[in-house]
């Protein structure tokens, strides 16, 4: 069973992806704060981390460095997927140098965005 992290702090949409992966079999906790997220992070074992790029505290990004304090690059090139509606190229260029999966927001293809933070 995967177990998965969701950080987004727009309501409709974490529940939704909460009952959607606990669907398909994941144990899933929920963070509407970025900082209380990286608590979480810095606590648990996910096996995969879906943060949202703008919450109302904190960046994505910032989410992902101050998770560096317990993963290294590798490990949050594997577990975190960035979902983000303001796809530019810098934001591009920014998950990739975390080697991050990037889903942008609203999904096209919910069955594979799905599929994506359940790897």
């Amino acid at each position: 069973m995967k177990y998965i992290l969701i950080i987004e702090d727009e309501i409709l949409i974490q529940q939704s992806l909460k009952k959607l992966l606990e669907r398909k079999g994941a144990k899933v906790d929920v963070s509407a704060s970025g900082k209380m997220a990286i608590d979480l992070i810095l606590t648990n074992n996910y096996d995969r981390i879906i943060c949202d790029l703008m919450l109302q505290d904190i960046s994505g990004f910032d989410v992902i460095e101050e998770s560096k304090k317990r993963y290294s690059t590798e490990d949050i090139g594997k577990k975190f997927v960035i979902m983000t509606a303001y796809n530019s190229p810098q934001v591009l260029s920014r998950a990739n140098s975390y080697q991050c999966k990037l889903l942008n927001k609203p999904f096209d293809n919910l069955d594979e965005a799905l599929k994506i933070m359940t790897e």
